[in-house]
């Protein structure tokens, strides 16, 4: 079934990302299933899983998604403690602890929807080895809010991401988060990437 489709028949469960952004989401995720790219899908910062049913939902529907493993990673502890790169006067809302949710929750997100789960892992991005990542990815969607978050999910997707593969990063050149936009320009440095935004999400497509 077509994104829009999805959006306009299923609810979005939470105020973590709105229609237009999730819209990006879904779509590069549909693009990336298109063309054939090898590898699973994975989604770090999934929360309650309000974009996670989405991206099931895309799998479930397009004939090239089901065969594709879906992995989720949170820390179900809500945000880690700032950095200096994430100092904002916009952002002072985002405090450690907050957006706290359990597994559980998460899995009932699931039960509710009828939707198979994910396979889950409960850990702090820094702490995840090489066994808990899919060998090949073919699409990525970073939620960490972060500047460690992401440069910590950057440097386990990066190197496994195929030739065509993409990554999508909420929250990028958002005042209230500074530190998502430093890590992505800070891991990425001078490298000529693909990169460009739309409403409030990078995509990130690997060329080679």
């Amino acid at each position: 079934m077509h994104y829009a489709q999805l959006l306009s028949r299923y609810p979005i469960i939470s105020d973590q990302i709105n229609q237009p952004a999730l819209a990006v989401v879904l779509r590069e995720l549909e693009t990336v299933l298109e063309q054939g790219i090898d590898g699973d899908i994975v989604e770090f910062g999934c929360y309650i899983g309000t974009t996670s049913v989405f991206i099931r939902r895309i799998l479930d529907t397009s004939q090239r998604g089901a065969d594709r493993k879906f992995y989720v990673y949170d820390s179900f502890a809500g945000l880690p403690a700032k950095t200096t790169d994430d100092n904002s006067s916009a952002g002072i809302e985002f405090q450690a602890g907050e957006l706290t949710v359990s597994k559980k929750q998460f899995i009932q997100t699931f039960q509710k929807a009828n939707l198979s789960l994910p396979i889950i892992t409960k850990a702090w991005f820094a702490d995840l080895t090489d066994r808990q990542l899919p060998t090949t990815i073919a699409y990525a969607f970073l939620d960490g809010d972060f500047y460690e978050s992401i440069i910590d999910s950057l440097k386990l997707v990066w190197p496994r991401l195929s030739a065509g593969g993409t990554i999508t990063i909420d929250d990028y050149n958002r005042p209230a988060l500074p530190g998502v936009t430093k890590a992505v320009s800070d891991f990425f440095g001078t490298q000529n990437v693909n990169l460009h935004h739309e409403h409030g999400i990078a995509i990130i497509t690997k060329s080679h």
